[in-house]
C-alpha cells in the first residue's frame, strides 16, 4: 500500500484517515492494559502473596522500558513510527494475554517486563503522532475526544467484568486472554487496512536535549514521579486496607472510564479556552488537596468512601495532563517531536524506576507519608506550572522569555 501524505489524507474515507487510526489505537490499548491494571491486585495477591514492597518492586521492573524509552529513536531508524505503534500494541496484547501463565514472583516479572516493553514503547511513538497528526489549533479538543474513545471502550470490557466475575465465576486466565486478543484482532485491522501517513516535517532521528525544553522536561520528571504513587499505591491501598475484590475495583475503575467519557472532551475544551498554564495550574492545586487527603484516610482513620471518592477525581485530574502535550506541541520545532517524545518519556521515568521500591518499603512503615510524599511532589509541580506563559511558542517556553533570550539548543 502505498504511503499517503499527511496533505492528501482529507481525501480518503473519513474511517482511513489519521484521526480514525489514533482513534482505534487509543481504544485497543487499554483494552489490555486497564485491564491488566484492574486484576492486577488482586491476581498478584492471591497468586503470589505479595506485599507492600512486592508490589513496588514489580512496578519498578514495570517502569525499566519507561526509563529506556530512548531507545525508540534507535528503533527509528530502521521502522516507521506507525509500525512501531502497531508491532507495540501486538506485544503488549500477547504478554497480557498470557500474564495468568506467570503465577510466581519470577514470571511475574518476566512477563511485566514484556508488557511494559510494549506499552512504554506504544505511548512514546503514539504521543509523537498525535502531535503531528493532529493540527494545533483543534489538537486539545481531539486529544479529550481521543481520552473518550479509550474510555468508552474500556467501559465495555470492565462492565463485562462486574457483571460476570462473579455470576459466571471468570478466571484471571479467561479474562487477560479475552482482552489481549481483542487489541490484537485491532492491531490486524490497523495494519492491512490503514496506509502509512507521511508527516510533511520528517523526524530528527538521533538523541536531542534542547535547553529550550527545560521546563517540560522538569514537568515530565515531576509527573513521572507523582503518577508512580497513585498508580502503584492507591489501587493496592483499595484492596489491601478495604478489602476490595476483583468486581469492587472494577466497578471503581468503571465509575472512572464513565467520568472520562464525559470529562475528557471538556478537559480538551478547557484546554483551548483557558490555556495549558491554568489547566496545570488547577490541575496540581487539586492533586496536592487529594493526596493529602489519602494521607489522611491513614492518620485519621477515614472511611472507604472517601477513598473510592478520592480515586477516581484522582484519575480525573490526571486525564489533564493532556495541557502537557499541547505544551510541547506550540513550543517545538515540527522536526523535534519524535525525538523530544522518546527523551520526555525517558525523564518521565526516571523517578519510577526507583520510587515504587524505595517507597514500598516506605509504605510498610507508614502508608499517610507516602501520600504526604506525592503531595509535596504536586507542589513542586504547582510552582513550576505557574513559569509557562499565556502563550507559549518557540521563543516563548517560559514567563522568563520576554527577560531572557532562549538558548537555540
Amino acid at each position: 500500500m502505498a504511503p499517503v501524505s499527511l496533505n492528501d489524507a482529507h481525501q480518503l474515507p473519513l474511517w482511513r484517515r489519521p484521526a480514525a487510526l489514533l482513534t482505534l489505537m487509543a481504544i485497543a490499548m487499554p483494552l489490555s492494559f486497564a485491564t491488566w491494571s484492574a486484576l492486577l491486585n488482586n491476581f498478584v495477591i492471591e497468586a503470589a502473596n505479595f506485599d507492600g514492597k512486592d508490589i513496588g518492586v514489580l512496578h519498578t521492573v514495570r517502569e525499566i522500558p519507561g526509563f529506556l524509552a530512548i531507545g525508540v529513536i534507535a528503533v527509528l531508524l530502521v521502522m516507521r513510527e506507525q509500525v512501531l505503534a502497531l508491532v507495540s500494541l501486538a506485544l503488549l496484547a500477547v504478554a497480557t494475554a498470557l500474564t495468568a501463565m506467570f503465577p510466581s514472583m519470577g514470571g511475574l516479572l518476566f512477563i511485566t517486563l514484556l508488557s511494559s516493553i510494549g506499552f512504554h514503547y506504544y505511548e512514546t511513538v503514539n504521543q509523537s503522532l498525535q502531535l503531528q497528526w493532529l493540527p494545533k489549533d483543534r489538537a486539545p479538543q481531539m486529544l479529550g475526544w481521543l481520552i473518550a474513545a479509550g474510555s468508552a471502550a474500556t467501559l465495555i470490557a470492565y462492565g463485562a467484568i462486574v457483571l460476570t466475575w462473579q455470576a459466571w465465576e471468570l478466571s484471571y486466565n479467561f479474562v487477560y486472554m479475552v482482552s489481549g486478543g481483542l487489541t490484537l484482532v485491532i492491531v490486524a485491522f490497523c495494519a492491512l487496512a490503514y496506509p502509512q501517513f507521511e508527516s510533511p516535517n520528517p523526524q530528527v532521528k538521533k538523541f536531542i536535549l534542547r535547553r529550550r525544553y527545560w521546563l517540560y522536561y522538569a514537568l515530565q520528571f515531576m509527573s513521572g514521579a507523582r503518577r508512580q504513587i497513585f498508580v502503584v499505591f492507591a489501587g493496592f491501598m483499595m484492596v489491601e486496607r478495604f478489602g476490595f475484590e476483583v468486581h469492587e475495583v472494577t466497578a471503581l475503575y468503571l465509575i472512572n472510564l464513565v467520568a472520562n467519557m464525559v470529562i475528557g472532551p471538556v478537559f480538551g475544551r478547557a484546554v483551548f479556552k483557558f490555556g495549558e498554564r491554568n489547566t496545570l495550574i488547577f490541575e496540581y492545586v487539586g492533586l496536592t488537596v487529594v493526596f493529602l487527603l489519602y494521607g489522611g484516610i491513614y492518620w485519621f482513620g477515614w472511611g472507604v468512601i472517601l477513598a473510592a471518592t478520592l480515586y477516581v477525581i484522582d484519575h480525573l485530574f490526571f486525564a489533564m495532563a493532556l495541557a502537557l502535550k499541547t505544551y510541547f506541541q506550540k513550543i517545538a520545532d515540527p522536526g523535534d517531536i519524535a525525538p523530544t517524545a522518546a527523551v520526555a518519556f525517558t525523564i518521565n521515568h526516571i523517578a519510577a524506576v526507583f520510587l515504587p521500591f524505595l517507597l514500598g518499603y516506605l509504605w510498610l512503615i507508614s502508608p499517610g507519608a507516602v501520600f504526604g510524599l506525592a503531595a509535596g511532589m504536586a507542589l513542586v509541580s504547582l510552582a513550576l506550572a505557574m513559569m509557562i506563559p499565556r502563550h507559549p511558542e518557540p521563543g516563548n517556553e517560559t514567563v522568563f522569555g520576554g527577560v531572557m533570550a532562549a538558548p537555540a539548543e
